[in-house]
């Protein structure tokens, strides 16, 4: 069991419930420190899923996912744009996202297939490049919605939107004030992943990421499949964002999408993952145990310290699992 774990995974765990441990000692409230953990991880675990279908056919670990946000921002907007409120303001932004995702993902896909054996690093500058252009369009793009334009010369959309009229906590169940609602819809498409990858068609997707030279054996198009895993993990991003969205209360534009690559590729290598083979366990642990730890180290050292320094704790944290799990990701 140690083994099928890893002793990283372990460390972490026992580092994480020995925090909820000492809140009682230190003046916080247990139920609420695993609540929030919980909410954190609703938010996130979507975007941390949409890095498995990349992962297993082999094209690397999705350091462009910016391009699938970005998808995910354009169908928020359009979905406030065009009045939609509640349930249905909500699925229609992810309606809308898609069609910019499949597009947005094969395009990348196409990028990846010209520089195999380079996609990483030709992935992050692609997922910022595509930050930077974005950046000019949410100034040219003609919105009009009075909610998102600058109030002042009416032109452009503001740096962050409020969802709080439209569908805000949309998927939020009763008043338990858990993430019910991104659960549900977490474990739907993560049920959809792993049958899809037991179709024909995700199996010769998995098998172009175990053995390339097998795959062309067998007739397998491996140029078509790697771009379908990249449209796939695309529309998994712009899915995850919006939900992610629906949470936080509010839609963040321009550099906002910089950095959330990285979060959810550190959360996935935590979880056990490799460069070519990652799980829904994978996708779960990690994300609880990165979440976990993000957000209660803060907590508990502003407890023992009685000063304020938490936002300064989450970034030196964030940054380094981040540092931890990249310089794990050619194991």
């Amino acid at each position: 069991m140690i083994k099928n774990m890893g002793w990283p995974r372990i460390i972490i765990g026992l580092f994480l419930l020995l925090m909820y441990i000492s809140c009682p000692f230190i003046g916080l409230n247990l139920k609420a420190a695993i609540s929030d953990t919980i909410v954190r991880f609703g938010m996130n675990v979507v975007l941390v899923l949409s890095l498995v279908p990349m992962i297993q056919a082999g094209t690397g670990l999705n350091f462009g996912m910016p391009l699938g946000v970005e998808a995910g921002l354009l169908g928020a907007v359009i979905s406030i744009e065009l009045g939609l409120t509640g349930i249905a303001g909500f699925f229609g932004a992810i309606l809308i996202s898609i069609p910019f995702a499949i597009i947005f993902g094969w395009l990348y896909g196409e990028i990846l297939n010209k520089v195999k054996g380079g996609e990483m690093m030709i992935a992050t500058y692609i997922g910022f490049s595509s930050v930077a252009i974005m950046c000019i369009m949410w100034l040219v793009l003609p919105f009009k919605s009075q909610d998102m334009i600058w109030a002042y010369g009416g032109e452009g959309l503001r740096t962050t939107i409020s969802v709080e009229n439209y569908w805000h906590k949309i998927l939020e169940v009763g008043n338990t004030g858990l993430p019910l609602g991104e659960i549900i819809m977490f474990a739907i498409l993560a049920f959809a992943i792993w049958l899809f990858f037991r179709t024909k068609g995700g199996l010769a997707m998995k098998a172009v990421g175990t053995n390339e030279k097998f795959s062309r054996a067998t007739g397998i198009n491996i140029d078509k499949e790697r771009i379908k895993s990249v449209i796939l993990s695309s529309v998994l991003a712009a899915i995850g964002i919006i939900i992610y969205q629906q949470s936080f209360g509010f839609i963040q534009l321009y550099l906002a999408p910089f950095y959330m690559a990285f979060p959810a590729i550190a959360a996935i290598l935590i979880g056990g993952a490799s460069v070519n083979k990652a799980t829904i366990v994978n996708v779960v642990v990690g994300t609880f145990l990165f979440q976990g730890i993000l957000t209660m180290t803060p907590s508990v050292v502003n407890g023992i310290i009685k000063t304020d320094m938490s936002e300064t704790i989450r970034i030196i944290v964030s940054n380094g699992m981040i540092l931890y799990a990249l310089t794990r990701k050619g194991e």
